[in-house]
């Protein structure tokens, strides 16, 4: 149980850092370490991506603060998109569903690297651009896409939100996380307790990567705001990357 708390304090740091729950890492060293099936891994990673989800928000929102009211738009599509997706899951062959996962996390890593390293001049450019204003259609389309990912991988959904908001609607980065993980909550419970009716949760190894990941996720959200934005998002893609690895190697 402690080296399981001790896990999750270090994973939780990571994904507070860069706005994602831990998740990305749990899931694969629950399957590579532990020999967890890929369902099962993103079960139990379920429990301390919804409780670390939940606390790297309340922090990310003392800082930027959310505009709740427009966020629940996509949130209701997350969460119907979300249980569909994660229905589908339960019945797929592990291994196509780690392969699925790797290529998915692989592709969004490879876009933060153009991004990050264009010319100085075009993202000094984009950097003094203001946010774009998103409407209905955009927060559905949103939330539904994040929720097929997150039902489908057990975690990804910001994800998608994250580079979308950045690149397109020009948020800051801090603030595009943290619309992100707003936007996710319900849809991650609601994906917690489809895994978890369908036998692929252990809570006790869950319970444990919680607690752990609580007690790191402030300090991650303070070096978040203190790092320099282009740092961050390397840091984003370099935690990717070394996932899409661990997943390959298992």
């Amino acid at each position: 149980m402690l080296l399981f708390v001790s896990l999750g304090a270090a994973i939780g740091f990571v994904g507070a850092i860069v706005g994602i729950g831990g998740g990305l890492i749990a899931i694969p060293m629950l399957a590579l370490v532990f020999a967890m099936p890929q369902q099962l891994a993103q079960g139990t990673a379920l429990l301390m991506i919804a409780s670390n989800v939940l606390l790297t928000l309340r922090n990310y929102h003392k800082r930027s603060p959310i505009d709740f009211r427009s966020v629940a738009i996509g949130v209701a599509a997350n969460v119907v998109a979300t249980h569909l997706a994660a229905l589908v899951a339960q019945d797929m062959s592990p291994v196509m569903l780690r392969n699925l996962f790797a290529v998915f996390l692989a592709s969004v890593a490879t876009f933060y690297i153009w991004q990050t390293l264009r010319t100085r001049t075009r993202q000094e450019k984009a950097d003094a651009t203001p946010a774009r204003r998103m409407g209905f259609t955009q927060y559905v389309i949103l939330g539904a896409i994040s929720g097929v990912i997150g039902g489908l991988f057990g975690v990804g959904g910001s994800l998608i939100l994250v580079p979308v908001m950045t690149v397109v609607y020009r948020f800051r980065q801090t603030s595009a996380q943290a619309m992100a993980l707003s936007m996710i909550v319900p849809g991650t419970l609601v994906a917690l307790i489809t895994y978890s009716w369908h036998g692929n949760t252990d809570w006790t190894v869950g319970i444990a990567l919680s607690v752990g990941g609580m007690l790191m996720i402030r300090q991650g959200v303070r070096l978040a705001f203190y790092l320099p934005e282009r740092t961050l998002k390397l840091i984003f893609a370099a935690v990717l990357y070394l996932t899409v690895v661990l997943l390959l190697w298992k």
